[in-house]
């Protein structure tokens, strides 16, 4: 007796490498409907309540969820970490990687008081997190023979790197790290099929830039960056999260090597926003500040 053809879609996993808040959980939900990929998600155990919304939005769209409480940017647990995703969902699963790792450490490099000055563990932890990961979750799934025909490795990145803020420079630095290790990884793999990419997205309104800023201070930080933004307003998760199912489907395939800009046009804009912010009167954010040769 013949059998049944294997339902293809419902072997394909999508290894989210933080997937409770933020850009990770949109990009879940986003995975489950289109291309149609079941989930398995590490998180740190911080966000109960985005573990369930998460499942709800995945479950709702027909696909199976899975989780594993897990520090992934941790080099010396990876490999335990990985072996539970093998045993979880099985060898040539993994239709696509998003690293989605926030665990950073900021601070100033030599000004300022020296108690503000960034410490060589926090510099450590940060690139390990946010860049080191990457490369090391990449080994551990070639060598278990995790990633499927075609796999896709995103590294989720952002415009902080092109500009400068403070005390964000270890952040900085390793976004760097992470876009170098992205077109390393693609020159390696592509000859094998697989996909590498860097997604770099700007600012989006998020939990995590609420809890940092006071909601009186974000009202007035968010009224700038939407005036950074030729659209006039930020990008948001869903946004994102709906090109990241672009980059999954078949019409994402030939994307590789490349750091893709999803940005909006922010950090063309700055300069403009800044001397409409300054000069009374300013014209609108798209346009000059005024008149006449400069």
């Amino acid at each position: 007796m013949e059998q049944a053809p294997q339902d293809v879609e419902n072997t394909r996993w999508a290894l989210m490498l933080g997937a409770t808040s933020g850009a990770g959980a949109a990009i879940s939900k986003a995975l489950a409907h289109q291309p149609g990929l079941n989930i398995i998600g590490l998180h740190r155990g911080n966000h109960p309540e985005g573990v369930a919304e998460v499942s709800a939005a995945v479950e709702a769209a027909g696909r199976e969820i899975r989780w594993l409480v897990a520090d992934a940017g941790k080099p010396e647990l990876i490999d335990d970490e990985a072996d539970t995703v093998l045993a979880t969902i099985g060898t040539e699963s993994v239709h696509i990687m998003v690293h989605s790792i926030a665990n950073a450490s900021v601070g100033l490099l030599a000004s300022g008081p020296e108690d503000r000055w960034i410490h060589p563990k926090q510099v450590a932890k940060t690139f390990d997190s946010m860049a080191h990961s990457f490369v090391y979750w990449t080994q551990a799934l070639l060598r278990r023979n995790m990633l499927a025909p075609g796999a896709r490795l995103l590294a989720l990145d952002n415009a902080i790197n092109e500009s400068l803020l403070g005390n964000l420079s270890v952040i900085a630095a390793s976004k760097a790290a992470l876009e170098t290790y992205v077109r390393h990884l693609a020159l390696e793999l592509g000859p094998r099929g697989y996909r590498v990419n860097a997604l770099k997205f700007g600012t989006v309104e998020s939990a995590a830039l609420e809890w940092i800023f006071p909601a009186e201070v974000w009202d007035r930080v968010k009224a700038i960056h939407d005036r950074m933004f030729p659209a006039g307003r930020m990008n948001t998760m869903d946004e994102v999260a709906a090109f990241v199912s672009v980059l999954a489907d078949d019409a994402g395939y030939w994307f590789n090597s490349a750091i893709i800009d999803f940005t909006g046009g922010q950090m063309h804009a700055v300069y403009q926003t800044l001397m409409n912010v300054v000069i009374e009167g300013a014209a609108s954010p798209g346009g000059p500040a005024g008149s006449g040769d400069a």
